[in-house]
Parts: structure tokens; sequence; C-alpha cells
């Protein structure tokens, strides 16, 4: 019997069926009830949390060298007046020097909290008085919505993971990700609406998960990879209208929010794809690595960089889809959403500290261990400050001209030594201490993944499936029998049962 349902439940579930739906899901949503006070009360302690983390940058109205110094840079404070919000200008209608580099939600999303700001937020004072104080109750605005998403993203995950809805929320809740990166940037309305995709899923609501994925991906890029996992696997369980569902409402729900921007801003429409073509290798990336490290200057060529970072992740995909079909039993959905993004990550051309938030719940899902959880976690740890202090460094030598007395960056032993001591060198640091804070979060990610492959390989090493569950968040997957499987003869029929 699985976390849901039996085998034969599930394919005899009508997906629109209401009331089966109810039997269903009764025991998930009695759990998420019971556990809901916790989680909502550790996601409230965790986002407060975040919000003082950035009071002493907050008062410094986020000067850039002291909120690197306390790793509590954010970009929404001086985005509001750079991309024409302290302005009253509406994001990709009207002019802007540097319009927003968004996808439209997140600028529905900016411009939404900015009218409310307008709305209640009426001080006196100068025209530069005024600006700066909306400019802070901007921040204050988005910070609160943000927690709130931050709660939708917890209680999902929980639904999502079936039994171990608390051990899952909890993890996702007091995660020192979610605590430094929730208010760096706007990322949490994507990943609050890509792990309704995947409760909507479990639920066995693929069109409803659609939408959400449709309107994630309308957000942020990144939830459209997260496909590929569900198409293989429902190619190997045969789930094909439960497929075709999942992707008219992810199209649905895309052209519903993009078109009217398409065609009455198409110029402002297009900032973030243009943007994203054209960007060149940044933070994070292995790419930067190589440039700065090994003198990869064929990096410096947008368009071979752009090719060398699809073909990596193409072929991680194809790896990928290998393991989907050729596994001895069906890998979890959760295991496959993970494998993917992180693939996408590794091999990107940029990776942001805050992007921690969109591996966050599904690392959870797909495996729910703590001692490879923290390890990642520690990881992330050491890059997040990594890369402000080797950003103090850089501000430092641009300001300054030649030959001008400043600090001298810190090496490894500096770098080690201000983490240990909680205190950023005086100059920052280096390449090289910065290029062991990238190795550093890039292979305990590497680490998570191996371990996901081996509970996949392996799955009696698999916490989720030990009590005799198949998949929680697989929906209509979750106890499916396989219609095809790639054997030694190739990809061929199948009957045996999941």
């Amino acid at each position: 019997m699985s976390q849901r349902s039996s085998g034969a439940d599930v394919q005899g579930l009508p997906e629109d069926s209401e009331a089966d739906l109810a039997d269903v899901d009764g025991p998930s949503l009695r759990r998420l009830k019971q556990a809901a006070p916790v989680l909502v009360g550790a996601t409230v302690l965790a986002t407060v949390a975040g919000f003082v983390q950035k009071l002493p940058c907050r008062s410094t109205s986020f000067n850039f060298v002291p909120t690197a110094r306390s790793g509590c840079y954010t970009d929404i404070y001086p985005l509001y007046f750079a991309r024409g919000l302290a302005d009253g200008k509406v994001p990709y209608f009207d002019k802007i020097p540097e319009p927003v580099e968004y996808p439209v939600l997140t600028g529905w999303f900016m411009q939404g909290v900015n009218t409310l700001v307008r709305a209640f937020t009426n001080p006196g004072g100068t025209l530069d008085a005024v600006k700066a104080h909306r400019g802070m109750s901007f921040y204050d605005y988005t910070a609160a919505a943000l927690a709130l998403l931050a709660i939708v993203v917890v209680l999902a995950s929980a639904y999502a993971a079936g039994r171990r809805s608390m051990r899952a929320g909890l993890m996702i809740a007091l995660s020192p990700a979610l605590i430094l990166a929730a208010y760096i940037n706007w990322d949490m309305l994507a990943v609050a609406l890509t792990a309704l995709a995947v409760a909507f899923w479990a639920a066995r609501r693929p069109m409803t998960a659609g939408v959400f994925l449709g309107l994630a991906i309308s957000a942020k890029f990144y939830p459209l990879v997260l496909l590929w996992p569900l198409v293989l696997l429902c190619v190997r369980a045969g789930q094909w209208r439960a497929l075709g569902r999942l992707l008219g409402g992810t199209l649905w729900a895309w052209v519903v929010v993009n078109v009217p921007v398409m065609i009455f801003a198409f110029d402002g429409w297009k900032k973030f794809y243009v943007f994203s073509q054209e960007r060149v290798v940044d933070w994070g990336s292995i790419f930067y690595w190589g440039r700065g490290e090994r003198g990869w200057s064929w990096v410096d060529h947008v368009s071979t960089l752009n090719r060398a970072a699809e073909v990596c992740f193409a072929v991680c995909c194809v790896g990928i889809g290998f393991l989907a079909v050729a596994a001895p039993r069906r890998p979890r959905l959760a295991q496959l959403l993970f494998l993917t993004l992180a693939a996408f990550l590794l091999t990107n051309k940029v990776w942001s500290p805050q992007y921690v938030l969109w591996l966050l719940p599904l690392a959870v899902l797909a495996r729910p261990k703590l001692p490879g959880f923290i390890i990642w976690q520690i990881g992330e740890l050491i890059y997040f400050w990594g890369i402000w202090w080797y950003l103090i460094s850089v501000t430092i030598q641009q300001s300054n001209p030649p030959g001008a007395q400043v600090p001298a960056p810190a090496g490894i032993g500096g770098f080690i030594s201000g983490l240990v001591h909680f205190s950023s060198p005086a100059g920052g640091i280096d390449m090289s201490a910065y290029s062991w804070a990238l190795f550093a979060r890039m292979l305990t990610v590497l680490l998570l993944m191996a371990l996901i492959v081996v509970d996949i390989l392996r799955p009696g090493s698999d916490l989720v499936r030990k009590d005799g569950a198949d998949d929680p968040a697989g929906g209509v997957l979750d106890g499916a029998q396989d219609r095809w499987r790639l054997s030694v003869s190739g990809l061929r029929p199948t009957a045996d049962p999941a």
C-alpha cells in the first residue's frame, strides 16, 4: 500500500472526481492541518530572524560595503530606485533607463507592492526624502509579502511530503538558507508557485498543477526545466492524460499572463529574454571561476558561453533521462526535480546566492535526511559569506584609483579566520579564497545529488520508501505501474508493478 492509495486505485482514479480526491487526500490534509500551527510558527520565527538579520543594513539604507560586510544585502531597496518605481513608473509599459529585467509576474508583484506603498505612505518633506521613506517602506512591505510566501512554500511542501510533513516542513522553515536568502530578491514568489504546483500534482490535480507551474515560469525562468522530469516519469508510467493536462495548464497560465504584455509592451516584455541571452558570465558560475583562475578567455564571448552552458545542461538532462527510464524502480518525482534543477544551476553562467531557495523545498522532498542536508547548508553558508566578502574587495578596487592605499584582500587563511570570528577581513577576500567558497557550494550540491542517485538505484536506502510508500509527491505516479522501461534490449513495454 502506497502513501495515498494502492497502484490499482491510482490507475482507476478519475482525475476530476472531487469525491475520490477527497478520499485519497484525506490523510494528507489531516496531517497538514495537525502540523500547520507548528510549521507556520516556525516559518514566522525564521522570517522574523531574516528581517532582524537585515536590520543593521537597513539602518544604513543598504549602503553596499557595510551591507556586504554584514551579509545583509538585498536587491529590493536599490532596485526600487534603479527600476523607476520610486518615480511611479509602471514596469514594462513606461520608458525606464534600466527597465525591469524579470519576467512579467515578478514585475507585477513589484508594481503591486509599490501601489500599496504609494497609497498608504505619504510622508512630508522634500521629494528626495519622500522617495527615501517610500523606498524603505517598499522594502518592508515586500519583506512582509515574501514572508507570507515562505509560509506557502513550507505548507505546500509539507503536504507533498506525505507522512513526513512535519519533518519536511521544519527542515525548510528552520534552514539557514531561508533565514539568510528570503529577502535578497523576489525569488520567493516563483518558489511558492512551484511548491504549489508540486502540491497540486501530489493531489492528482494535474491541470491545476500546470496552472501554478505556468505562473511560476511567468515569475522566474527556472521552473520551466522541471517539466523534463514530469515528462520522463509520465512516459515511463504511461500517464499521458495527466501529462497533457499538466502541459495544457502550464501553457494556458503562461499565455494569460504574458500575451497581454507582449501585445501592448513588447519591448518591455522581451527585456528579460534579451538580458538572459546577452548576460555575461557572472558570480557563482563554474565559468566565472574558469575565467578568473584558469584564464578561460573564451567565456567572454557570450554566444560561445551560452552554447557551452546549454550543451552541458543538455548532457546532464540526457543522463537524468537515462536514469529515469532505466532505474530498476521508477524514481520519485522530487528526486528527479532536484537533480534537474541542480544540474541547471551547476551548468549555468550565473548562480546568485538567493538561488538556494529554488533548491530548498525540492532537496527536502527528495531526501529528508539531516546529515546530507546539513552538509549542504554548511556549503551554502560558506558561499553566502564568501560572495559578499569577495565583492568587498572588488568594490574597493573599483572605487579607488590605481596605487591608492587600500586594505589588501585576504587569502584562504584570512577567509577561514573571518568565518571563525564572524568578522569580514578589512579588504574582503581575493579570488582564490572566493574559489574555495564557490567549490564548497558546488561540491555539497554534487554530494546531495550523488546521495539521491544512490537512493534511486538502491530504493532500500531511500528514507521515504522504507515504510512502504512509493511516491508521496508523485500524484498519479504514486503506486502506478510501469508502462515503459529501458532495458538491455532497449525501451520496451512492461507490466512490472512499481
